[in-house]
């Protein structure tokens, strides 16, 4: 059996155990590169080694790092409690607060933005009876609209890849399709899911107890259950309330020191082209300065999980270059003869693939075993990343996929089983649908 063969065996071993197992991957990676490299490829310890991807490491433990502050010291809350006051308490307004605040999050680097905001947008909705459904979804579409933002993880981990390989690079295109693409698709959820029926409702200061104060979860404090038509007054529903206690309306200085270091990672990166590891290590790092027992909570908060996930699969990625798996593979996708549906194809493995797996990891092997493909002219390399990069996040509304299963997990008991089945039904049009309409209104129109 050729090296080609076992390294594409063991590859799809690494999916399976992984997603049965719910083991991580890029652990799994890391040995099979060893298993596969050195006996195998012929490869030598040191070869195998070389694979690992140092800067992307410094990257996401950097963003990561950063972001745990934001999450620790209460700047989140900050940011939720502002923008519920922006739009004066409209209840309608609220789904769309939240999307925003998942794809701001995670465009500046918090790449579990859903498990953040997840636990404050369910139980907003189930406290004024909006569809939990229809939040959960639009929290996570929110977060897939921002994943792409040029000092995101993904954004920051496809730009620097393609780099590396020589390919054409088009960040503000990757941002912006994506973006674009996820926001089209809440806007459905939405309307299609009762968001009409909220117009007109709003939280007010004239309603009994706390009335529209907002605590520091910032949801606010009291409400009753709203209902299609008219302005309604909310006051307490008889439903359990999320965690909340009284809390500052104010920013701290350290709340504020923390958001003007956010906002500078952006303005250092997007603007100035600083690099984002350095940029946020060092944001972090005065942070820390400030305030050693806060940097210790950050840093548990530093997503070990995912950083090991994409080191351990790009260091196999190494290995499939070196057996060249990817030229084998390229060579099979490429006598189809047809690079549109040779695109559409691999759009479609790659979504199906990621509803019950790790998107981060689905992307790295896909554009790995994708470029020589690319390389060959045949297809508009960004185009074609920017559909592939669609369709392998899409369908991460998968109660099988992280940011699902965080969304899920902030469902009331009572409630969850019959939120289980609508997203599955959910789940298995986007799944059937999204990759294709990746692949037929951003590449398509290219090619024609």
């Amino acid at each position: 059996m050729t090296p080609e063969i076992v390294s594409i065996i063991v590859l799809a071993g690494l999916f399976l155990v992984a997603t049965i197992r719910s083991v991580n991957m890029g652990v799994l990676a890391f040995v099979a590169a060893f298993a596969v490299g050195v006996p195998v490829v012929g490869m030598a310890t040191d070869d195998v080694i070389a694979g690992f991807p140092g800067e992307l490491f410094l990257v996401l433990m950097g963003l990561t790092f950063l972001f745990g502050f934001a999450q620790q010291n209460g700047s989140i809350d900050l940011l939720v409690r502002w923008s519920l006051r922006a739009v004066r308490g409209k209840v309608a307004a609220a789904p769309w607060i939240f999307f925003a605040l998942s794809a701001l999050l995670i465009s500046v680097g918090a790449l579990f933005a859903v498990a953040v905001v997840a636990p404050l947008a369910i139980p907003f909705a189930r406290r004024y009876r909006i569809n939990q459904l229809m939040m959960g979804m639009m929290v996570v579409h929110g977060a897939l609209a921002g994943a792409f933002s040029p000092i995101s993880v993904y954004g920051a981990f496809i730009n620097g890849y393609l780099a590396k390989e020589g390919l054409p690079v088009s960040p503000l295109a990757l941002f912006f399709v994506p973006m674009v693409f996820n926001t089209i698709i809440a806007g459905i959820v939405y309307f299609s899911m009762g968001g009409r029926s909220l117009k007109g409702l709003r939280i007010t200061d004239d309603g009994p107890g706390t009335g529209g104060r907002l605590p520091s979860s910032g949801l606010p404090a009291g409400g009753t259950a709203p209902h299609s038509g008219g302005t309604a007054l909310l006051t307490r529903p008889q439903v359990e309330a999320p965690d909340a206690g009284p809390g500052p309306q104010k920013a701290t200085p350290y709340q504020k020191l923390t958001l003007v270091g956010l906002a500078a990672l952006a303005v250092g990166t997007a603007v100035f082209g600083l690099d984002v590891g350095i940029l946020s290590l060092s944001i972090a790092s005065v942070l820390a300065i400030f305030s050693p027992k806060a940097a210790k909570d950050a840093m548990n908060k530093v997503s070990w999980s995912t950083v090991i996930l994409v080191a351990g699969v790009l260091t196999f990625v190494n290995v499939l270059e070196t057996a060249g798996t990817i030229e084998f593979v390229s060579a099979g996708i490429a006598s189809i003869g047809i690079p549109l549906v040779a695109a559409l194809l691999l759009c479609y493995l790659a979504g199906i693939t990621s509803a019950m797996a790790s998107s981060v990891g689905i992307i790295g092997v896909a554009i790995a075993l994708a470029v020589p493909f690319l390389q060959s002219g045949a297809i508009d390399p960004i185009g074609f990343v920017v559909a592939l990069a669609i369709a392998a996040t899409v369908v991460d509304v998968s109660p099988f996929s992280t940011n699902g299963a965080l969304v899920l997990a902030n469902v009331d008991d009572k409630d969850r089983d019959k939120f289980y089945r609508k997203m599955l039904i959910y789940a298995g049009i986007v799944v059937a649908a999204g990759p294709g309409l990746a692949w037929l209104t951003v590449l398509v129109p290219g090619w024609l």
